[in-house]
């Protein structure tokens, strides 16, 4: 095969007939291709729900549920994965009514080799550049700045990103522990697989198992259907779990355990699936401190911190304020219709000055209210302090206002 991004890509062949599994097993494996299959719709449905594949080969006719319904319930269930439908009855409202449903392709039987094999390969090639599109679109800032604390984070992740050792970053809240995960995924052999990111603080707990490693129809009250878990969308891709220090005890449990043996358990199921996913975990707790206080499992800490990363606060990278101010402006110039605004010296100074326990999430913030508010075409010293003022006027009024340095320092 020409194309190295689809030389390891995993197919599902779904039909009825042994032989006619066989025959394109034999053809795909010849081409490099790893090959599952499966014997009816229904367990075509469970094979994607345990693994997603790359693409899917799929017979129209099929015992339980037939091919029509395989797409329905694939749509249903959010799988995105192009599907290549197969019928020994071709007709045109069939074909039709797969396009409809979501098939990328339609072959009648007999199959001509060549013909399937060019689909399958633009069909792979489609969906690469579809993820690609669209991790472009939900791309975070870029890591700004040429200080020292970012030549060796950078030096980091240059490191980390070809090795498939877990990683943990820890560092305060906006110093962007997101983009360095996205860094190390994007520079790794994994590149071209699921990037799926788990903010396991937004989740509820009683909610986090499922989401995880998934569940099945009636396992608890409201589990209506089979969800597939995170961890196995994630199969031979990247998964980065943020605020994992949030976790309870039993979920960190579960963690280890696909940490240590790769196997997942989904809520409710009677047997555990097995999946290959790059652990990337990130945190702005101090772990070993809750280790001591018995809140997170001293085990799965030393499993996670394989390759420790500290994403510097921006107090101890001063000296990038400037090329962040003018990247964010640049970036909002844009949303706002071009709209235009240059940081004279003297504000980008003031900004350096300021004190910024958000740190660059903050930053980015305080640039897109100036560029908004400010009343001149160039953003000038005396709007930085304006606008931090107001947010910060009745902590200065009530430290101007203290007696005595106990009062001020309080």
């Amino acid at each position: 095969m020409n194309d190295a991004n689809v030389e390891k890509a995993t197919i599902l062949v779904v039909d009825d007939e042994p032989g006619i599994r066989e025959s394109l097993r034999m053809i795909l494996e010849f081409e490099g291709f790893e090959v599952l299959e499966a014997r009816h719709g229904a367990e075509a449905v469970a094979r994607v729900s345990e693994r997603q594949p790359d693409a899917m080969l799929l017979d129209v006719k099929l015992p339980e549920i037939d091919g029509l319904g395989v797409l329905q319930a694939l749509r249903e269930r959010g799988f995105d994965l192009p599907v290549l439908v197969i019928s020994g009855h071709g007709d045109l409202s069939t074909a039709v009514e797969a396009a409809r449903r979501g098939a990328y392709d339609f072959f009648e039987k007999p199959l001509q080799r060549d013909r399937l094999l060019v689909s399958l390969r633009n069909a792979l090639e489609a969906a690469r550049l579809r993820r690609e599109n669209l991790a472009l679109r939900q791309e975070p800032d870029e890591m700004v700045g040429d200080s020292a604390p970012m030549r060796r984070l950078r030096s980091m992740i240059e490191r980390a990103a070809p090795v498939a050792s877990t990683v943990l970053i820890t560092g305060e809240s906006g110093t962007g522990k997101e983009l360095v995960a996205r860094a190390i995924h994007r520079g790794s052999p994994r590149a071209a697989k699921p990037y799926v990111q788990v903010n396991c603080a937004a989740i509820p707990e009683e909610l986090i198992e499922s989401e995880l490693f998934g569940h099945e129809k009636g396992s608890f009250t409201g589990a209506v259907r089979r969800q597939t878990g995170k961890f196995s969308a994630a199969h031979s891709g990247t998964i980065f779990l943020d605020e994992i220090g949030d976790m309870s005890a039993r979920t960190q449990a579960k963690v280890l355990r696909v940490l240590q043996s790769g196997e997942v358990e989904p809520v409710g199921a009677e047997k555990v699936a097995r999946v290959d996913v790059r652990v990337i975990a990130a945190t702005n707790r101090d772990l070993e401190k809750d280790i001591a206080d018995g809140r997170f499992r001293e085990d799965l800490y030393y499993r996670l911190n394989v390759i420790p990363i500290l994403t510097p606060s921006l107090r101890d990278r001063s000296g990038d304020i400037p090329a962040l101010v003018d990247y964010f402006a640049r970036r909002f110039a844009a949303a706002l219709s071009g709209r235009a605004r240059r940081f004279s010296p003297d504000a980008v100074a003031q900004l350096q000055t300021l004190a910024w326990k958000g740190n660059v999430r903050e930053l980015r913030n305080f640039v897109e209210r100036l560029m908004v508010l400010a009343p001149g075409e160039t953003v000038e010293r005396q709007d930085v302090l304006e606008a931090a003022g107001s947010a910060r006027a009745a902590v200065s009024e009530a430290a101007l206002s203290a007696k005595t340095l106990r009062e001020f320092r309080e």
